[in-house]
């Protein structure tokens, strides 16, 4: 009995901590940078793969970086992504960022439209709830 509940008690344990690993907390403030994790805030917008969850920082109401969180896509199609989309934004303001047109990447088109809407919600969420 005891074996069973040590097991138990560990299994509860492992998920809370990968829980708390993973934050997907849409706003998030260190120091004087503002991160936008769209996990939760686009959960629904799906690449070619799945979903496309981002971080944006934001600094003083400019984009510093988007950084590519955790997904399914082709790691081929997708380093074509971070490598040609993903600075797209960086250096805008964030008002600037909001109409940004931004073209899609030729063989992954489905991956690149749902990093912009990540990318746009994330904004729009920052617009409502994050701004200092």
């Amino acid at each position: 009995m005891k074996a069973k509940q040590f097991i138990l008690f560990s299994l509860l344990s492992l998920s809370s901590l990968s829980l708390s690993a993973q934050d997907n907390t849409p706003i998030t403030q260190i120091k004087d940078t503002t991160i936008i994790n769209t996990t939760t805030l686009a959960a629904d917008v799906e690449g070619y793969a799945g979903p496309t969850p981002l971080k944006i920082y934001i600094r003083k109401g400019v984009i510093e970086k988007i950084e590519a969180l955790k997904n399914l896509e082709t790691p081929k199609y997708f380093a074509l992504i971070k490598r040609d989309l993903l600075n797209k934004w960086n250096g805008l303001s964030v008002k600037k960022a909001a109409t940004q047109e931004v073209d899609v990447i030729t063989g992954a088109t489905f991956t690149s439209e749902a990093v912009i809407e990540n990318v746009r919600r994330g904004i729009d969420h920052y617009n409502k709830k994050g701004k200092k």
